[in-house]
């Protein structure tokens, strides 16, 4: 934790070193949980004590695009066991960004002690620390979350064109080739999703993974504010909106923007270029 301390955030509470994790292994007051985009990672393997939340079965309702709703957060919460009052610590792979989204989608019901395990998977792994395939036996809990809140970090297709209207913030944090318009998708993963290429007007282009070191962890606040206030113009006191494709990469980025770096307002609009792109009507640029 003191390397963390160390690093100039806005707010070092939201994170936690792999040493912090290991001391909490056996701490009736903390859960791990684990969320990856490689559903195959978690039973190869899995931090000991660890609980998995997967993005497309636990997060998301499996009829309507939106996430779970208040029953089946409770549902959620009280089948991994933990309170209102559990600290959870989220880790996974692609250098963090599933358990960004994880912990956003919690925060949407209250559930704001919540931290990231800085590095994810990847550092654990380097540092040759312990994997098990052994599920943990959890006592189920209680939870009875508030409902969700989504006025406060979540954007929607309206707000967002009233916010670029306005001339407001917005940070595109898909690649480069996805930003011009010339691909739909990541290299390397299907070019689907959307009838149109390009970004949202106004945006700033800024790959979710410049926040990020090779090994995983999160750039210092230094580096980071060199990007996104010096090289991008952000103002931490304007309210901004990020984006992506379904707003997983953005979480990282919301994370990144307001608690490493204390911006006051950020939104995540989670519906992203899947809806921007195939919705009648709305402006790209590319």
């Amino acid at each position: 934790m003191s390397d963390i301390k160390s690093r100039g955030y806005a707010n070092a509470d939201k994170l936690v070193s792999t040493d912090w994790v290991a001391a909490h292994l056996n701490d009736d007051h903390v859960r791990i949980i684990e969320s990856n985009e490689d559903p195959l990672l978690y039973p190869s393997g899995h931090i000991p004590g660890a609980v998995e939340v997967d993005w497309v079965k636990d997060l998301n309702d499996p009829l309507r695009r939106d996430y779970l709703d208040k029953a089946g957060f409770d549902s959620l919460a009280s089948r991994i066991g933990i309170s209102p009052a559990t600290t959870v610590i989220f880790y996974g792979d692609k250098s963090n960004w599933w358990a960004t989204y994880a912990l956003w989608v919690f925060e949407l019901f209250g559930h704001t002690n919540a931290k990231i395990m800085d590095g994810g998977r990847l550092k654990w792994a380097e540092e040759g620390r312990e994997f098990t395939r052994e599920k943990p036996a959890i006592t189920p809990s209680n939870y009875d979350a508030p409902a969700r809140d989504d006025s406060q970090i979540r954007a929607f297709r309206d707000g967002v064109l009233a916010h670029i209207q306005a001339g407001g913030q917005l940070v595109d944090v898909r690649s480069p080739g996805e930003f011009s318009g010339e691909t739909l998708h990541m290299p390397g993963y299907p070019q689907e999703g959307a009838v149109r290429g390009g970004h949202i007007p106004g945006a700033s282009s800024c790959p979710w993974s410049r926040a990020a070191n090779d090994d995983g962890t999160f750039k210092n606040a230094t580096e980071l504010r060199a990007i996104y206030l010096d090289e991008l113009g952000l103002n931490p006191e304007e309210p901004t909106v990020a984006y992506c494709r379904i707003g997983e990469r953005s979480s990282h980025t919301w994370f990144v923007l307001t608690n490493l770096l204390g911006f006051g307002d950020v939104r995540n609009y989670d519906g992203s270029w899947t809806e921007w792109g195939n919705s009648v009507g709305l402006p790209i640029e590319k």
